[in-house]
């Protein structure tokens, strides 16, 4: 049997796009949005996807709600929502650690069906260190189950997370090339996977509760916080001792020196502000030149600093009498942040990033794979996942995690945040909400609209809004819609279905197919995450549904629910983001992951021929 389609030269360059794509983010040889863009100029000068059709991802619905949300998500969290969900959360809990995972893991499911995935992690990551560290329960403990349950919640609504948001787009798409006599495409409405998410969520709450019957997840993870921050660093980063003050004399051998090469000495303490002439400053530029009288802020135990005071000529004072207001605990302090898989850090070392100029950030050790790198850190390039030990000022460290560039996971003093706005933001939030569910306007106008009020209203400035915004998402996003319209228009998607359907040969029950479209669309998103596996797999999902006489829309649902079924690789930037936290070997994510994903593929087929 031959499907008796021929392969057209426009049906090869799209297929070979969809290769190119799959092989540069396998590799991660190219940043994502970088390769998205690179597809849409190809797509655009061989003419397969028309220039009224090119650029209709960065208006599409997808986009724009993506966005919306993402503006949402910060200004609950500018309100200080999560400061006190974590003090509400420890009080439900009675101090019981079982209980504590559930209602934490609970609300996090709960929240990231109306907010993006990455948004979430991002609010949950201080919070859990929070509970962490007032209960002495270790990251490993919280961070796995609170991950999945938000992995798991997305599928509550068509807005958490971006393959749902995504689907009627394509669905739209799609109409355009269906064949005559079969139904027009409609939207799904926006609580369409909620009879699958609950059961979703439902499930993931009950394995994490069962977890310790089933000799799943570890005890205790590699970060465990105990009571304090200064026992917790020197106990994980051998990062000890108080800050003491050294003034240069004339005859020492540092005058005239940089900070970065004197600092870079064997047995030199911690550089963490300088005092030179009328100015004080935390988190001194590498480059700056010490002078004679200069007064340096370090850390360390008083025998070395003492002794790197003698061996350097320096007068060395246990008391801080001209940087004390620097060091001031509610000023500045000790922090952890980790690395996400679309930080623009990637690759750079500190030299390059500049991190004291640029952000008056001191980066004083990495955790990698498990293993504190203190020494020679400076020309270190920086890799997703990376933990990043640093000593800031909390003011300066806010302004620098408002970039997105890194997620703060310790609990610090955030200034910029505005608690007499929560009340207002809440109700922003539910209205918009609410707005969204009622139908009387669109989707992405419900979520802009919320996203507009928080500006009127002071909870966000515009710069905040803007800076709350991933650009890589939204162009990764806007960028492939066109690929995913021309697998539809140039029929390639169809070819690849008539050959799927003909391996599979005839007869093949319903339920067959859908479980192989299942496992095939999930291992693709492990490889290539959960936007170039929608793009990818819901054009061909319909036509597969076309040739074999099932319900598109059921096949295209499917698609775009198992996009997201990934607990295991650090595609999934929810993953990507807890798993240096909390120390997760590629062992433990398999063990915990698996039993999960497969889970995830029972329910989502199950569910789709139900609602279907």
């Amino acid at each position: 049997m031959h499907s008796g389609l021929v392969l057209t030269q426009d049906m090869l360059i799209v297929l070979g796009l969809t290769g190119f794509i799959i092989a540069m983010l396998m590799f991660e040889r190219i940043r994502a949005d970088a390769v998205s863009l690179l597809v849409l100029v190809v797509l655009g000068f061989t003419g397969i996807v028309s220039e009224t059709e090119l650029f209709k991802g960065f208006a599409g619905n997808a986009v724009i709600s993506v966005m919306a949300s993402m503006i949402l998500s910060t200004a609950l969290d500018r309100t200080g929502a999560l400061n006190r969900l974590a003090g509400w959360l420890l009080r439900r809990s009675n101090g019981n650690e079982q209980r504590l995972v559930l209602i934490t893991s609970a609300a996090a499911g709960g929240m990231s069906g109306f907010m993006q995935n990455p948004a979430v992690t991002s609010l949950f990551l201080p919070v859990a260190a929070r509970l962490s560290s007032r209960t002495g329960l270790g990251l490993g403990q919280l961070l796995l189950p609170i991950a999945a349950c938000i992995i798991l919640g997305a599928q509550l609504t068509m807005i958490g997370n971006s393959p749902l948001m995504l689907l009627n787009d394509l669905l739209r798409s799609a109409n355009q090339n269906l064949p005559s006599g079969v139904a027009t495409l409609e939207d799904l409405p926006m609580f369409q996977p909620l009879p699958v998410g609950l059961v979703l969520l439902v499930l993931g709450l009950l394995y994490f509760r069962f977890r310790k019957q089933l000799g799943l997840l570890p005890e205790t993870g590699s970060n465990v916080n105990p009571n304090t921050p200064e026992h917790y660093f020197a106990k994980a980063y051998g990062i000890e001792g108080d800050v003491h003050e050294l003034v240069l004399t004339a005859e020492s051998p540092l005058v005239g020196m940089s900070i970065g090469d004197a600092e870079a000495e064997i047995g030199a303490p911690l550089y963490l502000a300088l005092h030179s002439g009328t100015e004080s400053r935390m988190a001194p530029p590498a480059d700056e030149r010490l002078s004679v009288g200069s007064v340096i802020g370090v850390m360390g135990t008083p025998e070395m600093v003492s002794a790197y005071a003698n061996n350097k000529k320096l007068k060395f004072s246990q008391r801080l009498r001209v940087l004390g207001d620097l060091f001031n605990p509610s000023q500045s302090g000790i922090s952890e942040a980790v690395i996400p898989s679309n930080s623009p850090f990637i690759g750079k070392a500190q030299a390059e990033l500049r991190l004291r100029k640029r952000y008056g950030i001191s980066l004083l050790a990495i955790n990698r794979d498990k293993k504190v790198l203190r020494r020679n850190i400076r020309n270190l390039p920086i890799r997703a996942g990376d933990i990043l030990v640093f000593h800031s000022n909390w003011n300066d460290l806010a302004q620098a995690n408002a970039n997105k560039e890194f997620v703060v996971i310790t609990d610090y003093p955030k200034q910029e945040q505005r608690p007499h706005k929560l009340r207002v933001a809440l109700g922003i939030f539910t209205g918009s909400m609410l707005l969204a569910l009622s139908t009387l306007v669109p989707l992405p106008i419900a979520l802009m609209a919320g996203a507009v009020l928080m500006v009127v209203t002071g909870v966000l400035d515009m710069e905040e809004a803007y800076a709350s915004i991933s650009w890589k998402t939204v162009f990764t996003m806007a960028c492939l819609i066109p690929l995913g319209i021309a697998m539809d228009s140039t029929g390639a998607a169809n070819w690849l279905a008539q050959h799927t359907i003909e391996r599979l040969g005839a007869g093949v029950p319903d339920w067959l197919i859908q479980t192989a479209l299942a496992v095939f669309t999930t291992c693709l998103a492990l490889v290539i995450g959960n936007v170039g596996a929608t793009v990818v797999m819901v054009p061909m999902a319909i036509n597969i549904a076309l040739a074999a006489d099932g319900n598109p829309m059921a096949y295209a649902f499917l698609a775009a629910l198992c996009a997201s079924n990934n607990f295991i690789s650090h595609s999934n930037p929810v993953i990507s983001m807890i798993a240096g936290p909390a120390g997760y070997t590629s062992r433990e994510l398999w063990r915990n992951g698996l039993p999960l994903t497969l889970l995830f593929l029972v329910v989502s087929v199950l569910g789709v021929n139900l609602l279907f």
